[in-house]
């Protein structure tokens, strides 16, 4: 099963979001806000973008609005990505 993690989803934001500016994203900081880790949301969409071609998986539009911490993030990627698993059983 595909599965989004947390080591994989800050190689993809580093890439987008730049690295100076952005915090590391670590256990630690899961919790913070985007705005707050320095990540802007055309980072945020640039790396929903790469989650998609690279798990060939369609997001909802409305995830931007509904993850708006790294935690919240993966939740809902990883929800996505398990109804699919499920689905193709």
């Amino acid at each position: 099963m595909d599965r989004l993690e947390l080591t994989e989803l800050a190689r993809i934001l580093r890439i987008w979001g730049g690295e100076e500016e952005c915090v590391e994203l670590s256990e630690d900081v899961q919790d913070l806000y985007w705005d707050e880790l320095g990540y802007d949301s055309l980072s945020v969409l640039q790396a929903i973008g790469s989650i998609e071609r690279k798990y060939d998986v369609l997001l909802d539009g409305e995830l931007l609005e509904r993850a708006d911490t790294p935690r919240s993030f993966l939740r809902c990627v990883n929800q996505v990505l398990r109804s699919r698993a499920a689905a193709a059983v």
